[in-house]
């Protein structure tokens, strides 16, 4: 029975018994709801028909509710109240006081570039609920793909069949060298100031790139080729021909950075990295003579999924206005 219940849909013409009994009077509520008396009653008899129960006892003056028609005024208030709750709800998405923002990013990406980006977008709409997930960039694939995260922030080619996707810049990896390894005293041509990377000038003509060969008898911080930086790194080897003696194979930009510093060896270091870190003054930096030293730096979202308003908004506000 209350399956026939819900197919009769018994809450059509609501509206009209509530009207009714809000005013106890058939006349008043036909007045307030502009249809004739005659059209009113015959909605409210359709609606006691819909329930199998007289909903008002008409035997009374002013107009009373029979048990069936308390219990169905409480459903009907119930369903009012739902339904204002929702408009709300949906008012205050358009206005963004409600709703969540979920965005990805490597260690590297959570640490230096995405912060200061949903600070001023969490600034901007302050009752949005932001998270940042952090993790290896496999892992952020599969969650965007899997509707978990809305955007993600990598420098990675990912597939264009499945994620649509804004540049927002480009960066280089540059040579991380130790300043107590004796080359350096051989190299002072080719060394880059860090402050030219911090402000983009390395990129100049003026800064040469150095003969990756001139490192042949140094131990290199080199990362898993799972990662872009180590796959770049190897293809730059390869393509230079050169055979690094590998000292330390790892997961992290950030840790071959801070090893590297330490005097244990060469890394293969991003320039977004290099700006944003503290300065070392035991570093040299160098540029390197290839093509896959250079690489984009993308935001990914998922083709053909709802864009929800906080990420019209984001990729507004933050994402198209960008340029690293």
């Amino acid at each position: 029975m209350p399956g026939e219940f819900l197919e009769d849909k018994m809450f059509r013409g609501m509206e009209y018994v509530y009207e009714v009994y809000k005013e106890k009077s058939f006349s008043k509520a036909a007045a307030n709801l502009y249809i004739s008396q005659p059209s009113l009653s015959a909605n409210v008899r359709r609606v006691e028909e819909k329930t199998g129960y007289p909903i008002f006892d008409r035997s009374t003056k002013p107009l009373s509710l029979t048990a069936v028609g308390r219990r169905y005024i409480h459903a009907v208030e119930q369903i009012m109240s739902i339904e204002k709750d929702f408009e709300a709800f949906i008012n205050d998405m358009g206005e963004l006081h409600t709703g969540s923002l979920r965005i990805g990013g490597s260690s590297f990406f959570s640490s230096w570039v995405l912060p200061p980006m949903i600070s001023q977008f969490s600034m901007k709409y302050p009752a949005l609920d932001i998270s940042l997930s952090e993790a290896k960039s496999a892992v952020l694939v599969d969650m965007l793909k899997d509707g978990k995260i809305d955007f993600l922030l990598d420098n990675k080619e990912l597939d264009t069949a499945v994620f649509d996707r804004y540049c927002i810049g480009e960066e280089q990896l540059l040579l991380t060298v130790p300043e107590s390894f004796s080359v350096n005293q051989d190299l002072a041509r080719y060394q880059i100031p860090i402050d030219a990377i911090r402000d983009g000038s390395y990129r100049k003509a003026s800064y040469q790139p150095v003969p990756l060969g001139k490192f042949k008898d140094y131990p290199f911080i080199i990362l898993r080729t799972v990662n872009d930086t180590g796959s770049r790194a190897m293809r730059i080897c390869k393509e230079l021909n050169f055979h690094p003696d590998i000292a330390f194979v790892l997961d992290q930009q950030q840790t071959a950075y801070n090893i590297s510093s330490s005097g244990a060896g060469i890394a293969f270091v991003g320039q977004l990295l290099l700006s944003r870190a503290p300065s070392e003054n035991n570093l040299y930096f160098y540029k390197l003579d290839s093509e896959h030293a250079t690489r984009n730096i993308y935001f990914y979202w998922k083709k053909a999924r709802y864009i929800s308003r906080a990420m019209e908004e984001f990729a507004k506000n933050i994402i198209y206005e960008t340029k690293l």
